[in-house]
């Protein structure tokens, strides 16, 4: 491949007409592609050895002497998981249509298609088969690490509201705090439908401008405002036949949800700048950390919207809620990242898992999973100690406060005494911060105290409570 196409999506057109392959690989060419020719099914075989695997996708003819197209289609099988297949006719039919599509063909176009007409199939072809890509990646990384992890019964009751929702078509509404695994809980409920062959798209609509939700959502046509240089799919489009998970459902404005709302409605939509009616089949899951029913009664939600998209509501517990799951997740991660970053015999003490269940999670199971990757990669012998597991607190949110006040409250809104040995555990811990600290700075208190960004008074409060001397 020459320097210049380094980077170009690769076409590969067969057709045994000459005249043909020279339209399409000026056109096509034009639209920035590279565009390599075969003549029969012999060259395109030869064409994609000799492309190790680079081609992007391919127009075949049907009608072809030797092999013909449908039969080249059939003997591929393979192929078409990888590579996207169009298939081109000047004598189309409907049976041969369906019967292409059926072993595999991405689409079928009838010879005397516009150019337009053909950059929008190529270009769907190709973004679709990227969604298939990513998502086979997705579902290969779920197994060590994207799994809802846990023994408690909270997680058990959770885990048999997916399995109820997900064979239905019906729309659900994810609810729970940051961190607590909402999108876990939309790509399971995917996984376990009948569309899980489709594609799982996903827009957070907390993440983009306000001008451009409606054009993320639906797609726009070239020219539709500025720097729109070319057509774009909307996720709307791109999860045709598989699932659209709207996160942070409770950020998308109010001018987006109108939208919304009338393309639920009548399964509809327009891109933006377009005067076409577009159909879509694709399943709605949304999810959001906000209490709907409170921003419904503010008016910054729209009521219609809230009942439409709240017919299976699925609430995802707090890590608090289930401190039991707490061992589990921790020995779940810390397997995991021992294998990311070479470190097989890497251990946690006993004593550390104390002081992880004391924590109270404010971040819930990403933060979790943050802390254990985060004290992988800066322990340095073969054990987390106490003090490890103390320090990477210490600068979380909340910090040892949080773990001071880890315990989860009672009925009646009393916290229980927390247990003597766990606030020794506790008192150990941060003594030695503070020792360890006082020596990195020679004994300069002031130092030490900015260096754990503490203010001085309370480091020497501290230095008398548990003890510590100041040794130079």
């Amino acid at each position: 491949m020459k320097k210049a196409d380094e980077g170009k999506r690769v076409v590969l057109v067969v057709d045994n007409e000459e005249r043909v392959r020279k339209s399409l690989v000026q056109y096509l060419g034009e639209e920035g592609f590279v565009v390599i020719e075969a003549k029969d099914t012999k060259d395109a075989d030869e064409a994609i050895t000799r492309r190790a695997g680079s081609v992007d996708l391919i127009l075949l003819d049907v009608r072809m002497p030797g092999e013909d197209g449908l039969a080249y289609l059939k003997r591929c099988s393979d192929l078409t998981a990888r590579v996207p297949i169009i298939m081109m006719s000047g004598h189309g039919t409907i049976e041969l249509a369906v019967e292409a599509v059926r072993h595999g063909a991405f689409d079928f176009l009838e010879k005397g298609f516009t150019p337009e007409r053909l950059t929008l199939t190529v270009e769907r072809a190709l973004e679709m088969n990227a969604l298939k890509r990513q998502n086979r990646v997705l579902r290969e990384e779920r197994g060590p690490l994207y799994q809802m992890v846990g023994a408690s019964q909270v997680i058990r009751d959770l885990r048999e509201e997916v399995k109820r929702a997900a064979p239905t078509g019906a729309k659900v509404l994810i609810l729970g705090e940051n961190g607590v695994g909402k999108e876990l809980v939309a790509r399971a409920i995917h996984e376990l439908s009948p569309r899980q062959g489709g594609p799982f798209v996903r827009l957070n609509c907390a993440a983009i401008p306000k001008d451009l939700v409606e054009s993320e959502l639906f797609g726009h046509e070239r020219g539709a405002f500025t720097g729109a240089e070319t057509r774009k799919q909307g996720r709307v489009e791109l999860a045709q036949g598989g699932t659209l998970f709207l996160d942070e459902i409770g950020d998308m404005t109010l001018d987006a949800q109108v939208k919304l709302l009338r393309a639920l409605d009548s399964n509809e939509f327009e891109r933006v700048g377009g005067t076409r009616t577009l159909t879509f089949d694709a399943r709605i899951l949304a999810a959001t950390n906000k209490d709907l029913k409170t921003e419904v009664a503010a008016h910054r939600f729209r009521q219609d919207l809230y009942y439409r998209l709240n017919v299976v509501p699925i609430e995802v517990p707090p890590l608090r809620e289930r401190k039991e799951d707490v061992p589990l997740l921790v020995e779940h991660y810390l397997g995991y990242f021992r294998g990311e970053y070479g470190r097989p015999r890497l251990k946690l003490d006993p004593k550390a898992m104390d002081l992880l269940l004391a924590h109270r999670w404010p971040g819930n199971v990403r933060e979790l999973r943050n802390v254990v990757e985060r004290l992988v990669i800066m322990e340095q012998g073969d054990q987390i100690a106490i003090e490890d597991v103390a320090m990477v607190l210490e600068s979380s949110p909340g910090g040892m406060a949080a773990a001071r006040n880890a315990a989860v409250p009672l009925a009646d809104g009393k916290p229980p005494e927390m247990e003597g040995h766990l606030k020794d555990l506790l008192d150990q811990a941060e003594k030695h911060i503070l020792e360890a600290e006082l020596g990195r700075s020679n004994g300069n208190v002031s130092q030490a105290a900015r260096n754990l960004g503490i203010d001085r008074a309370n480091f020497h409060r501290k230095m008398r409570r548990l003890g510590v001397e100041r040794n130079r």
